[in-house]
């Protein structure tokens, strides 16, 4: 094993698949089925420690390394991928981001209160018309003496409907873009109703439009006009640690693959021990450690303070196109029991189709590699 795990994250592993098995996968199938938030795992999620997983404990979080965080998604992605996206939409991309972008006064004003769960956190950077092209944003943040009006719409946000803190991208000159952090009860804010969705649908994705919100100006996070910049960090940490979300997705695609070629006969024989179902597992299995162990360099380098766009590209791409190989193999050696709902493995294909899109298309991701990549090439 290239990364040996301390015996913390041993433990947090141990402990993560206990409850995992517990208490989040017996609940997946009808989180999907009811598109419901899973309000009651994000209760025991925050007294776990988990919502504040890599926030210092002083804020009220557990302390822990960026890798370990990857391991808390990893784990909780394969009991209900659902889940995993809710939960790094608020640890990773809300509290992560509240912590390293935020002051001493923001820090102990906003974190508590997420660490716990008692509010829940998201991230609000896409918009109608900027999606890919994210610093194109229309949002607008004039400044009126001592606080800001917030106007522009928000899309595709994840835990929108049940957040109670909003970190918000908004243009403050025609060119310059500004970090802010929103809660719910300001006024002006108005917050769709949750997206009905292939996959993912324990995840609630709303629009956001803000009208005249007021925002403190203590509440900005940075400079004024730094947001590109806090933009890039973030989009890096996201892919990064979201690239353990296809490793757990894929896990449990491949054990259920394993399990039921193992149970299932034909011609009198169990399916296993066709060699072109050994085919199918084998290079599931190859692809799912590579993935892993892409995932696992990305946290190694950003807990060494070495994180960067190739690292997270890396991960993120074959990530996403990782799962639905699996997935898709997975639900081919199940054969027709594969499309119904009955069985878990038509529930992770669809979760896994969201991967290749979300936080970076796949297409963007080869281009920020090229782009690394001629950086130190003579062309």
């Amino acid at each position: 094993m290239l990364f040996p795990f301390t015996e913390e994250q041993r433990l947090l592993q141990r402990t993560l698949r206990e409850f995992v098995a517990r208490e989040v996968a017996p609940r997946a199938a009808a989180i999907d089925r009811e598109e419901r938030f899973p309000a009651e795992t994000f209760a025991r999620l925050g007294a776990l420690g988990l919502l504040g997983i890599a926030i210092p404990k002083e804020y009220g979080g557990v302390g822990g390394d960026f890798l370990s965080a990857a391991l808390a998604m990893e784990a909780l992605a394969a009991g209900c991928a659902s889940t995993a996206l809710s939960f790094g939409a608020h640890a990773f991309l809300c509290a992560q981001n509240l912590y390293t972008f935020g002051n001493e006064v923001q820090r102990r004003r906003f974190l508590p209160a997420l660490c716990t769960g008692e509010k829940i956190g998201a991230f609000a950077l896409t918009e109608p018309d900027a999606g890919s092209d994210a610093t194109s944003l229309k949002t607008t943040a004039t400044r009126e003496g001592n606080v800001y009006r917030l106007n522009g719409a928000k899309m595709f946000i994840t835990n929108a409907s049940v957040a109670g803190i909003f970190l918000v991208f908004a243009r403050t000159a025609e060119d310059q873009i500004s970090l802010f952090a929103v809660e719910r009860d300001a006024p002006g804010i108005t917050v769709g109703r949750p997206m009905e969705k292939l996959g993912m649908r324990g995840s609630p994705t709303c629009e956001v439009v803000f009208r005249e919100t007021p925002v403190p100006v203590e509440h900005r996070l940075g400079e004024e006009g730094d947001g590109v910049h806090r933009m890039v960090e973030a989009l890096n940490r996201e892919r990064s640690l979201f690239s353990a979300l296809p490793v757990g997705i894929a896990q449990a695609a491949f054990d259920a693959a394993l399990a039921y070629s193992k149970d299932r006969a034909q011609f009198g024989r169990p399916i296993a021990q066709f060699q072109l179902i050994q085919e199918m597992l084998a290079e599931m299995a190859t692809d799912l450690q590579a993935a892993r162990l892409l995932t696992y360099q990305a946290a190694v380098l950003l807990d060494a303070g070495q994180g960067g766009p190739l690292a997270a590209s890396h991960a993120k791409l074959y990530g996403g196109e990782m799962v639905m190989r699996v997935t898709n193999r997975a639900i081919q050696i199940f054969g027709g029991y594969g499309y119904i709902r009955e069985f878990p493995v038509e529930r992770l294909m669809r979760d896994a189709r969201l991967i290749s899109i979300g936080g970076g298309t796949a297409e963007i991701q080869k281009l920020i590699i090229a782009r690394e990549l001629l950086k130190s090439t003579e062309v």
